[in-house]
């Protein structure tokens, strides 16, 4: 059995305390993106708005470092594709359908014109 000193017993507390409360907020997370897909699939008035809160919930998340940021980048993704396809379907509202999937088009413009500056090498 390894010794532990006092800071190292401190710290297994603290950490115990953060499992605790990141495990809640994991769990929030986790109700709100389902609730989101539920919406989505009934195609309810009520969808967009869920998503969106969904996508908010998934950055805090992020932000504090509860979920890696690729993991709710990824999650975000994929409830943004699937606004985007019941907006598609059918009625969405006009401002909601617009933010999740309002990055597509950036830097289309820049990539464009780097790729036929650059010289042949032989």
């Amino acid at each position: 059995m390894a010794k532990r000193t006092a800071s190292a017993k401190k710290q297994a507390r603290a950490g115990a305390r953060r499992a605790i409360r990141n495990r809640s907020t994991k769990s929030e997370v986790k109700t709100m993106i389902t609730k989101a897909r539920v919406g989505l699939r009934a195609g309810g008035g009520d969808a967009a708005e869920s998503t969106v809160e969904a996508i908010r919930a998934l950055d805090r998340a992020a932000a504090k470092r509860i979920l890696h940021r690729n993991n709710a980048a990824r999650r975000k993704s994929r409830l943004a594709r699937r606004l985007a396809k019941v907006g598609a379907a059918g009625a969405t509202p006009s401002g909601a359908a617009a933010q999740p999937g309002g990055r597509a088009d950036k830097g289309k413009k820049a990539s464009s014109s780097a790729s036929s500056s650059p010289a042949k090498k032989k």
